[in-house]
């Protein structure tokens, strides 16, 4: 079933404009109306990332903490609150996560570029998103319920909102290039 990402409420329960007037700032809540529902991990935007489908970029995260193929497929494939709950902290102790049977440092710049390679399928493929995230031109994008410390979540709320924000600029960039190269040959 198909979220209404534009929505006003959810399962009962009213959704919270999530915008601050004042700070410029956006916060990234599940329970947030549009946009900040959008971005959240846990909303059900679909995409495909080396092959394999992802229900969620919960999914994705979530099934990074498992070593077997067969359930990071299966836990990729979930959407969020599915995936969340597939959660575990195995991981912290050695602080390695895993990707298609290879190994890697959550605290390393391989892993960080996995993280951001599956931010950019997510916002190539979804439409949505692309769409929701190019409307926050401007505006400060947070993450106030997030775990800071790198050692206890798999994503931090400053990589996630580093992410999303180098995505949009880069995106504003390629249209604002593309439209001096247009008037160049005009």
């Amino acid at each position: 079933m198909e979220e209404n990402y534009m929505a006003t409420t959810r399962n009962g329960h009213e959704l919270k404009d999530m915008y601050n007037p004042e700070t410029n700032t956006l916060d990234i809540r599940s329970n947030g109306l549009y946009p900040s529902n959008v971005f959240s991990n846990l909303y059900s935007n679909g995409f495909r990332f080396d092959g394999i489908v992802c229900g969620s970029m919960e999914g994705f995260l979530q099934s990074l903490k498992r070593k077997e193929l067969d359930k990071q497929r299966q836990i990729c494939s979930m959407r969020g609150g599915n995936a969340r709950k597939m959660s575990v902290t195995s991981w912290q102790t050695d602080q390695i996560v895993w990707w298609k049977g290879q190994a890697i440092d959550r605290q390393s710049k391989e892993y960080q570029k996995l993280i951001r390679r599956a931010y950019q399928a997510m916002f190539e493929q979804s439409e949505r998103f692309r769409a929701a995230l190019m409307q926050t031109r401007g505006i400060t994008l947070v993450h106030t319920s997030g775990e800071p410390s790198p050692y206890k979540t798999i994503l931090t709320p400053s990589e996630f909102c580093g992410i999303l924000t180098d995505l949009r600029d880069r995106y504003d960039l390629r249209d604002k290039t593309k439209e001096l190269e247009e008037k160049s040959i005009s």
